[in-house]
C-alpha cells in the first residue's frame, strides 16, 4: 500500500494581502495528479487545513473540490485539526464523509480516534491525534499535567496498541530532539520557552508519526518522525526552501519505505 504525508495547506492564506487561492488551486491540482499516477490509497491531512477558525468561502469551496477529487480516485483520507482549524467548522458532516473513506478526528473526545486499513499481510492502524492542549485535557480527563510533553505522555499511555501491526501517529503538535525544537519560517509561531515542546522518544512505539504544524520538511530524531511541511511557501523566510510530499510505501508488517516527490 501507499500512503502521502500532506499537512499545513493553510486554504485561503493570504501573504502581505496577497491571496494565495490560486497557488493553491494550482499545487492541489498537483498533488491530485500524483495520488493518481502513484495508485496512492491514503492521505494524511495533520493539521491546519484552513489558515483561520473561520476559513472563507473559497478556501472551504477548493477543500470541498479537492476532497471530491480525492474520492473519485478511490483514496481513503485521514484528517486532523490543526492550531489554525474551527474543530467545530471541520467537523461538519464528518460522520457522514465516513461513507465514502473521509475519516475526520477534529477534536480530542477522550481517546484517539483508530481507522485499521487490511491488507493480506496484515493491519497498518492509524491513530488520528488533533491539536491538543493540556488545559484541554486536563479538564475533559480530569487529570493534572503540567505540559505539553507530560499530556502526550499520559495520552499515549492510555492508548492501547499491538506492536505486532504497524502503526501509524497522525499529530499536529511541537515535537523536539534533546530539547531542541524544529526549524521554523516566519510565518509560524515559535515554541514559547519551549512550553509546547514534547521529546521524539514519546513516539518510539509508532513506525511512523506523521506531523503537522511546521513547514519545513524536516526529520526529528529519526527518519520516521517526521514533519512532511507546507505545500506552498508562505514567508520571504521559505525562499531558498525546497518542497516535498513524503510517499510510505509498505509491503508488510512495519516495511516501511519512504521517498519524496
Amino acid at each position: 500500500m501507499k500512503i502521502m504525508h500532506l499537512s499545513d495547506l493553510h486554504l485561503g492564506k493570504r501573504v502581505n494581502d496577497f491571496s494565495m487561492i490560486d497557488d493553491q488551486k494550482y499545487i492541489l491540482k498537483q498533488i491530485s495528479t500524483i495520488v493518481m499516477e502513484e495508485n496512492i490509497d491514503v492521505v494524511m491531512l495533520c493539521g491546519d487545513i484552513y489558515d483561520k477558525s473561520i476559513p472563507s468561502v473559497e478556501a472551504i469551496a477548493l477543500f470541498d473540490d479537492f476532497l471530491c477529487e480525492l474520492h473519485r480516485l478511490h483514496t481513503t483520507v485521514l484528517i486532523i485539526s490543526g492550531n489554525h482549524d474551527s474543530p467545530q467548522r471541520l467537523a461538519f458532516g464528518s460522520r457522514f464523509f465516513q461513507s465514502s473513506q473521509i475519516y475526520v478526528s477534529s477534536q480530542f473526545e477522550g481517546s484517539m480516534e483508530q481507522v485499521t486499513w487490511k491488507e493480506d499481510w496484515g493491519e497498518v492502524v492509524f491513530y488520528l491525534l488533533p491539536f491538543v492542549k493540556p488545559v484541554y485535557v486536563n479538564h475533559l480527563l480530569d487529570v493534572q499535567t503540567n505540559s505539553y510533553e507530560e499530556c502526550m505522555k499520559y495520552l499515549l499511555s492510555q492508548t492501547k496498541m499491538d506492536l505486532a501491526k504497524t502503526n501509524i501517529l497522525l499529530a499536529h503538535q511541537f515535537v523536539s530532539v534533546n530539547q531542541k525544537g524544529p526549524e521554523c519560517s516566519d510565518s509560524e509561531t515559535a515554541s514559547l520557552g519551549g512550553l509546547e515542546q514534547m521529546d521524539y522518544h514519546l513516539f518510539d512505539a509508532f513506525d511512523y508519526v506523521a506531523l503537522g504544524h511546521i513547514h519545513k520538511p524536516q526529520a526529528m530524531g529519526r527518519e520516521m518522525v517526521r514533519y512532511c511541511g507546507s505545500l506552498l511557501k508562505y514567508s520571504f523566510s521559505e525562499a531558498n526552501r525546497s518542497k516535498s510530499v513524503p510517499i510510505l510505501e509498505i509491503q508488510g508488517p512495519k516495511q516501511i519505505k519512504l521517498s519524496f516527490q
